[in-house]
């Protein structure tokens, strides 16, 4: 996608909203619900954006929706693309430069992940300290090919992917609605898919320190932190990884 392309789309959404969000949501598998607490919405499906990809999954509406929450303008996708669908991982991680382009300053991504540490729990929430881009280590990384300085520099750090102070936040608010004992703080990391890991990969990830496994997040975070994005994320724990041979899947 180029700059102009990525321009295009950012123009045909505000041309048809007012709204001008400030945060960009992209809800992960069945948690597009969030996007019901909006007021004052207007919505998007991803059809009826220029050069929008379309999303394949269950549980991924495919839509756009602009809108306040607690009176914070925002924009959530409902329905990410995820690179086992065939798309490059710069497609699945475009929308992320969209809303960079529409004014969003701050990025939150949520996703559905697999426990691969044995002490979590289904049901459990892992605020995303630091991830491993496994990806990236196979040479596969959103940003690859010609930079352009429009949306960042070449090289850039990623020390700091997560924002500390909305994770101190989130944790804060855990307290106050009582749910600190199901929230967790910890390494993701995003493996392509779509089948789930084997056994030897999951006690190889945690011999890494990785203590939740997904298919999706990381590629959007670093798009984000180089168009300059403060980011947070969490990881909703929907099942636990398979680590012996015994286990049923």
């Amino acid at each position: 996608y180029t700059y102009d392309m990525l321009k295009e789309i950012a123009n045909h959404l505000l041309e048809r909203t007012e709204l001008r969000p400030k945060v960009g949501i992209i809800c992960g598998s069945g948690l597009g619900t969030l996007a019901d607490q909006l007021t004052d919405v207007d919505s998007f499906d991803y059809e009826t954006i220029p050069h929008f990809p379309v999303s394949t999954v269950a549980g991924h509406v495919g839509r756009l929706v602009f809108g306040y929450l607690a009176g914070v303008p925002v924009v959530c996708m409902q329905g990410r693309f995820h690179h086992y669908e065939g798309y490059p991982l710069a497609k699945c991680s475009m929308p992320v430069r969209v809303m960079h382009l529409i004014g969003c300053t701050h990025l939150i991504a949520t996703n559905a992940a697999g426990g691969a540490n044995s002490q979590y729990r289904v049901g459990d929430i892992m605020l995303i300290r630091d991830h491993i881009n496994l990806m990236g280590f196979a040479g596969n990384n959103p940003l690859q090919g010609p930079n352009d300085e429009r949306f960042g520099p070449r090289f850039f750090g990623m020390g700091k992917a997560y924002e500390p102070r909305l994770i101190e936040k989130a944790k804060e608010i855990a307290r106050q609605i009582g749910i600190e004992n199901e929230l967790r703080e910890g390494v993701y990391t995003c493996l392509g898919g779509p089948n789930f890991e084997t056994v030897a990969e999951v006690n190889m990830l945690k011999m890494l320190g990785v203590d939740a496994i997904g298919m999706s997040t990381v590629h959007e975070i670093i798009t984000a932190r180089h168009c300059g994005m403060t980011c947070f994320a969490f990881s909703l724990i929907t099942n636990m990884c398979t680590m012996s041979y015994d286990e049923d899947e």
